[in-house]
């Protein structure tokens, strides 16, 4: 392959990832994807494509549908074993935050409703929302119509904002206060302090380190606050199963503040935190080892801040 066609592909390969993320919500397979839509692009007669972007979106649009339509993720959806690959804050593949819909498209809250659409609402729904395509050229990319794009767009967008519990946005400072205080009321077991800080319909998802059969999910802000406080406490048999006692550390995971529990250099466990109107209103805790891949990489480039708590 020449020079030039290869800086071409690469300069599009981050724009590509970040596309595959969202659709799939899981950095591997992204990769993956972005790593097939190479191989098309090199053995394509490229002197007939006549605008590279649009047809390096198309093939990874329609990789990522043929992955999503593939009978494993039926499987996987129907069981509701997953949750979204979280991914540090800064992390190249998390892709454009110039608006609030790009932000908004790639929290963990909201790509786990994206799981829940049909395979083409959701590619609509990311090209419309997080990259601003035109519903026309959408509907090139997917061999629809643009009547049904913007149909689709309409629904996807509908059923997220019905199901997507939003309260007023709290900033980045104020939010982590209230993550430190959640955080220092589970640990030491002040239950009637953690339902304070919940919302009256808040939710918590656990994947249950991977070992649950399908996701655990929790509703009322009783049972969420008890979850936290068994989850947060520490234990002989928790220590054991993480290798020693982890630091606990505050950063930013899906543009969200998240708890990030380090043994050894390595994240073991991730609690993310939805916040709105100065309450927690859902949690999202990942602790599957495949799903913490990807975030460690980029833990382990990075000089962590000092961690609130130093041994669990």
């Amino acid at each position: 392959m020449e020079i030039a066609s290869l800086d071409r592909f690469e300069a599009s390969r981050g724009r590509l990832a970040s596309l595959a993320y969202r659709l799939l919500g899981s950095a591997t397979d992204a990769e993956d994807t972005v790593q097939d839509a190479f191989l098309r692009w090199q053995a394509a007669d490229r002197e007939r494509v006549e605008v590279p972007e649009a047809w390096l979106t198309t093939v990874v649009t329609r990789l990522c549908l043929d992955r999503l339509r593939s009978a494993r993720a039926r499987h996987e959806r129907a069981a509701g074993v997953r949750l979204p690959e979280p991914l540090l804050e800064g992390d190249p593949m998390l892709g454009p935050a110039d608006t609030v819909e790009q932000r908004e498209s790639v929290s963990l809250a909201v790509l786990t409703l994206l799981q829940r659409l049909a395979p083409v609402e959701r590619a609509v729904y990311v090209l419309r929302e997080a990259f601003a395509y035109p519903h026309a050229e959408i509907a090139g990319m997917l061999g629809i119509t643009e009547s049904a794009s913007q149909q689709h767009a309409h629904r996807a967008r509908v059923r997220i904002a019905t199901e997507r519990r939003r309260g007023s946005d709290a900033d980045p400072a104020s939010a982590r206060r209230i993550v430190e205080e959640f955080l220092a009321a589970a640990v030491s077991g002040r239950t009637e302090r953690l339902v304070e800080l919940l919302a009256d319909d808040a939710t918590a998802v656990s994947d249950g380190a991977g070992l649950a059969r399908r996701l655990l999910r929790y509703e009322t802000r009783e049972r969420v606050a008890s979850l936290a406080r068994a989850g947060f406490k520490p234990t002989p048999a928790k220590r054991r199963w993480v290798g020693g006692s982890p630091a606990l550390h505050i950063a930013l995971v899906n543009g969200a503040p998240a708890v990030l529990a380090v043994a050894e250099g390595r994240v073991v466990g991730a609690v993310v935190f939805d916040i709105g109107d100065g309450v927690v209103m859902s949690l999202h805790g990942i602790a599957a080892t495949d799903r913490l891949v990807r975030l460690n990489q980029v833990w382990r480039q990075r000089e962590p801040d000092a961690p609130v708590i130093s041994a669990w």
